[in-house]
């Protein structure tokens, strides 16, 4: 019998095909425990493959039938179905292992589809890299989890004590739940959670028409919350609609072949850069990435007249960091802004002005309304990508926004894995028809990364890229005094 699926998680099983693969990932980069070498490594994976017990969730294989109505349900398997000989693996770099060969690689990996007769997940540990350093690379659908949930998987089997051994892999159950069998329940639908790129944005397309339900009864706030949003898209003053976003190259079809690359910086100076600017994080990753797209369509002569405007996820929580939150209002609070991202604007310093003033009126916008309001809004504006995404093809007008930029907060502290500490985390996203390009940063101890997933067809070499937020980051500090 099929455990019902959430509509929100089936959208991402309905939009997929060959060009357009649904699935978030990670790549983990991992120093072994002194002393130890690949092979001891590698006798820790065989470990955990010899283990018989599975976690329910990487036991979910989605499956519809005639009893389902052509629904998408989940198909819980029991243990021993799950090969994991095929969603675990074991893959070499060729020499010289540098970080070059490793993203080739886990971009080759990042743009195979998922084999839906098996449950949607694969996790490969990568070997070969001079440094010493492995690397595992994990993905899984977004229908079985988003890129939060992904990461939580992975940060609830590390340990912050490096002298612990004999722990659990990601896919196995924790200790405490091993003999506790798994109640027959459907999984609950996913909360987007803050940060989650083009995840977030898909979450919030698909759950439009249950926001219509949730509003129901706030109907005579939801008229003038939809006007104000209007109006602020029209006159371009930020908020969760954007009726301004020029055609770019970044905005076209793409295919189902993917190019990623990542590049960290210490967050100490971020923040710092953040602190003189009277800005947050997030405005610096915004800036920085701004001044990247204006600095890198322009060297192909595709640097458009008007300036792009970015998709940001933003967490209205309480109890958020003052990075990445709005206050205001009791519970979850999540929604999208619309950001000018001014790469219209030669001058550093101007452009970041530009993206802090207009997070800041985004959010002020956000603060007057209700949660039901908030989501209203924004699936309102994250709708036309929905729409792209099951109709596989871009609409006729304008798109909605050029880019998603999303900021994930991470461990703070260091973690390790059977004493192999975790040095870096790069965030895997989603590239969809109309959306060639995300970028996604996360934090991990004392490093933020970006993390850029592309569409290969549209962005052959991100690596310029990565130059330009080298670049970036030195002008804007030098743009602030420091």
């Amino acid at each position: 019998m099929l455990l019902p699926m959430a509509p929100t998680d089936s959208l991402f099983l309905l939009g997929e095909s060959r060009e357009h693969p649904m699935h978030v990932g990670g790549l983990a980069l991992f120093t072994p425990p002194d002393g130890a070498f690949a092979a001891d490594v590698r006798e820790m994976f065989e470990t955990a493959l010899a283990g018989d017990r599975v976690a329910t969730l990487f036991r979910r294989r989605a499956r519809r039938s005639v009893t389902s109505l052509g629904q998408w349900g989940w198909d819980t398997l029991a243990d021993h179905q799950v090969d994991l000989g095929h969603h675990v693996r074991r893959d070499a770099l060729p020499r010289p292992g540098g970080m070059d060969e490793l993203m080739a690689l886990v971009s080759r990996l990042h743009g195979t589809l998922l084999d839906r007769s098996r449950p949607l997940w694969e996790m490969h540990l990568i070997e070969g890299l001079a440094d010493g350093r492995y690397a595992v690379y994990t993905k899984i659908h977004h229908a079985l989890a988003d890129g939060a949930s992904a990461m939580n998987l992975l940060a609830g089997s590390l340990s912050a004590d490096p002298h612990r051994r004999h722990m659990r892999a990601p896919w196995q159950p924790t200790p405490q739940l091993a003999a506790v069998p798994a109640p027959p329940e459907p999984m609950p639908p996913m909360a987007p959670a803050p940060g989650l790129g083009v995840t977030t944005a898909l979450d919030l397309a698909g759950t439009a028409v249950r926001a219509g339900r949730t509003v129901a009864g706030e109907v005579a706030g939801l008229v003038p919350a939809a006007i104000n949003t209007l109006d602020r898209a029209a006159r371009g003053t930020g908020g969760t609609l954007s009726l301004t976003a020029p055609h770019t190259l970044l905005n076209g079809p793409i295919g189902g072949a993917r190019q990623v690359a990542a590049r960290s910086f210490p967050l100490e100076r971020i923040r710092l850069l953040a602190k003189h600017a009277d800005a947050t994080v997030n405005d610096i990753v915004l800036a920085m990435s701004a001044g990247t797209l204006r600095g890198y369509l322009h060297a192909r002569n595709a640097l458009p007249a008007d300036p792009l405007i970015a998709m940001v996820p933003v967490s209205l929580r309480p109890t958020a960091q003052p990075e990445d939150t709005v206050s205001g209002g009791a519970g979850n609070r999540v929604g999208v802004l619309m950001c000018n991202l001014a790469t219209h604007l030669p001058d550093p310093g101007h452009r970041l002005e530009t993206i802090r003033d207009c997070m800041r009126e985004g959010k002020a916008a956000l603060r007057e309304m209700s949660p039901a309001q908030v989501l209203a809004m924004s699936a309102l504006g994250a709708a036309p990508l929905g729409m792209e995404m099951l109709l596989g093809r871009r609409g006729p007008l304008r798109p909605p926004f050029n880019v998603v930029i999303s900021n994930v907060a991470g461990p703070r502290t260091p973690l390790y894995w059977n004493g192999a500490r975790l040095d870096a985390l790069y965030p895997l996203s989603i590239p969809t028809t109309g959306q060639a390009l995300n970028i996604t940063c996360t934090s991990n101890d004392d490093q933020i990364v970006f993390g850029l997933t592309g569409c290969r067809r549209t962005l052959p070499d991100l690596n310029p890229m990565l130059g330009h937020l080298d670049t970036e980051l030195d002008t804007l500090e030098r743009a602030v005094g420091l």
